[in-house]
């Protein structure tokens, strides 16, 4: 871990307060309940250091463990923890969604209950917010207990992102952010059904700043993230962020028409010059197989797209909610005076996705 900061944009006007009035601290999880009271505990020693008022938003989508009956004891133990336990598993990216739904606070944070993420960098990100940056994202520097294929993979997704992405991408850079609530409330209007988030927070844009830090294992459990899932979020994350790829099936598409028009002068020429004894049976299975091959992945790249069109033109709601339990304000004193709207508009926001 590291105080070193890199701003990413010129430096804004610094806000006129050292800390947010309220911090809402935002985790979804799917099966972590051996890691959700340790994070508890770790993240209110850091909160007690910072002296910082917070409130703990977690969100359960849809786990089969015993996730949603801690985050229960939790709340019922302290009163700074809100629950939204959503109708069944969504994805990572929708129910953290729901947990922006239903944050409070004047800053956001978002993490994971794994602790692979550290919840002492948030003193980090909230003076970066107090110089007036509105997204205060933490870049990983060093990646422990992951296997060299997941770090070179995601190593190559995220530069293939960066490059294809119309709008900047910081790398090696995970949901482990501190947004403010201007930030939060433009994520929170793009309610689009494929979601990728982290391009969702770099389409909105705002200034950013950027801490590194040296990523920790796992605290507990196993990852529920498998190759399969991870590459269908990085598809996803292409797919939902840019046209690239179809924009790239186009030029293959080209690239082999003209190829083609090479071949058969060459074939037609060798044909005219020396003759043609043997009939070319290789040469035309090639061809044939090459061609379809090429025409199958310019098919299933459309076919990406056009599936997507398909899920936003039916227009449902991004989740449902089968319970919402707000935090009961154990931090309301050191509040601002506009504590009663806060809990006002966070019923509000609650009731909207119940």
């Amino acid at each position: 871990m590291t105080d070193t900061m890199a701003p990413m944009a010129p430096p804004p006007t610094p806000r006129g307060t050292a800390r947010p009035a309220l911090l809402s601290v935002v985790c979804p999880a799917y099966g972590e309940e051996d890691c959700l009271p340790a994070f508890h505990r770790r993240l209110r020693r850091a909160m007690a250091a910072l002296g910082q008022p917070f409130e703990t938003v977690f969100v359960n989508d849809g786990s089969r463990d015993a996730t949603l009956t801690v985050m229960r004891a939790l709340r019922e133990r302290h009163e700074d923890v809100a629950v939204v336990d959503l109708s069944r598993n969504y994805g990572k990216e929708v129910a953290l969604t729901a947990g922006l739904d239903a944050a409070t606070g004047d800053a956001v944070i978002v993490i994971d209950a794994d602790l692979q993420d550290p919840p002492e960098l948030i003193g980090e990100m909230i003076a970066a917010w107090a110089g007036g940056y509105d997204v205060v994202y933490a870049t990983r520097r060093a990646r422990a207990g992951e296997s060299w294929l997941k770090r070179a993979t995601a190593r190559g997704f995220y530069r293939l992102a960066e490059r294809l992405s119309p709008v900047p991408m910081p790398r090696d850079t995970g949901d482990f952010r501190l947004m403010s609530r201007a930030a939060v409330d433009a994520v929170c209007a793009l309610r689009e059904r494929h979601r990728f988030m982290k391009g969702l927070f770099a389409w909105a844009g705002f200034p950013a700043a950027q801490v590194l830090y040296d990523r920790e294992p796992r605290a507990a459990g196993e990852t529920k993230w498998d190759y399969a899932k991870l590459t269908a979020l990085a598809v996803e994350g292409l797919t939902a962020s840019t046209t690239a790829p179809l924009r790239l099936a186009t030029f293959l598409g080209f690239g082999v028409a003209a190829l083609s028009v090479v071949a058969g002068a060459t074939y037609a020429a060798k044909a005219i010059l020396f003759g043609e004894p043997v009939a070319g049976f290789p040469t035309l299975i090639t061809t044939v197989l090459f061609l379809g091959g090429v025409q199958l992945v310019v098919l299933g790249v459309i076919g990406e797209y056009l599936g997507r069109v398909f899920n936003e033109t039916k227009d449902r709601p991004l989740y449902f909610v089968r319970e919402a339990l707000p935090a009961r304000g154990a931090d309301a004193p050191a509040r601002e005076t506009d504590a009663r709207g806060l809990q006002e508009e966070a019923e509000r926001r609650l009731a909207r996705f119940v």
